[in-house]
């Protein structure tokens, strides 16, 4: 096989060359809004505040509803820019035509009268409409899930850098392991975060509740396969023979555990596909989300966190990147 590790710029560039399209359009990219602009990700109530209307209509197919016509009643009701997006729902074999409406929040103590205004005015403008579900989250719950979600993946990388450090401690320099494996878990952030920029622009993918679960299952898709691959480096470093390179012993480790992480994730995988392919309209963001991070998981673990151990070993910053340097014996300076 080929050496994995003499690889390890051509993996990085790689890593680089995916995310970087998604950080063009979660930091530069206008996301174009009911007339506004809004740079990065398309937030959905839980995150942003407002009220989720599911409105079905039972007497008019797509062709002859217009997403302009909608938001123009929401608008005399008092709801100024609305956010129309149609989905098609099948109930007893039947398509029915459907929408989903993002408006400001209802006022809670009228929030009675404001949906049967708007009912109303609906049905008299397209008749046979129906209020399947809506749901409101004020401006403070909102800023409250907003800094949640951010103190749960900052709390999560904090525990997992000290329990790395603490499960590697019998190994040279148990730190690395734990600031390597958060390195990994980096990449699959932000490639994460860049996919779901770039799906908020084309298809319309809000990042709710369920997609802070996808990032947080997809951070332990990564790190359980991270720490496999780190445990090989261990148990090989315990048997390393005198002058082995430590190129040499991880790229061993890496092929010693390669197909068992493949075959592992591949189980996952397939799951996760079916789920996409026949699974409902109201997770397939979900199953999109962690079929992608599953494949970043299990790339970031083989081409990034052990790449990087072999960079800090040969201190490879100070050569260029370790253009023209030797590798390090194993039990050598580090």
């Amino acid at each position: 096989m080929e050496h994995l590790v003499r690889l390890r710029y051509w993996w990085f560039a790689l890593s680089a060359l995916i995310i970087l399209p998604g950080l063009y359009f979660l930091l530069l990219h206008p996301l174009v809004t009911t007339g506004q602009f809004q740079l990065g990700l398309r937030t959905g109530i839980d995150f942003s505040g407002g009220s989720l209307w599911e409105i079905h209509f039972q007497e008019r197919s797509f062709e002859e509803l217009s997403t302009a016509e909608i938001a123009q009643v929401f608008e005399e009701q008092g709801f100024p820019d609305a956010q129309v997006q149609f989905s098609q729902i099948t109930v007893q074999g039947q398509p029915i035509a459907a929408a989903i409406v993002r408006t400001r929040p209802l006022d809670a103590n009228n929030r009675t009268q404001e949906q049967n205004a708007v009912m109303s005015s609906l049905n008299e403008t397209f008749g046979g409409t129906t209020l399947e579900s809506e749901q409101t989250v004020g401006a403070t719950v909102s800023q409250e899930s907003t800094q949640s979600a951010i103190i749960a993946v900052f709390g999560a990388s904090i525990v997992i850098l000290l329990y790395l450090t603490w499960a590697f401690r019998k190994a040279p320099h148990p730190v690395r392991y734990g600031i390597c494996a958060i390195i990994a878990m980096l990449h699959d952030v932000l490639l994460i975060l860049g996919v779901a920029a770039i799906l908020g622009v084309f298809i319309g993918l809000e990042v709710d509740a369920l997609f802070l679960t996808a990032l947080l299952t997809i951070l332990s898709f990564s790190v359980h396969d991270t720490i496999v691959v780190f445990d090989r480096i261990r148990e090989n470093l315990i048997s390393r023979r005198y002058g082995q390179q430590f190129d040499d012993l991880v790229n061993l480790s890496l092929v010693q555990t390669l197909t068992r992480s493949i075959n592992t994730q591949m189980t996952t995988f397939f799951t996760l596909t079916s789920l996409l392919l026949f699974g409902g309209d109201s997770i397939r963001n979900f199953v999109l989300i962690l079929l992608i991070g599953l494949i970043s998981g299990t790339y970031s673990s083989i081409f990034n966190a052990a790449q990087f151990l072999v960079v800090w070993e040969n201190r490879e910053w100070q050569t260029w990147f370790g253009r023209g340097s030797s590798s390090t014996p194993v039990g050598g300076s580090a």
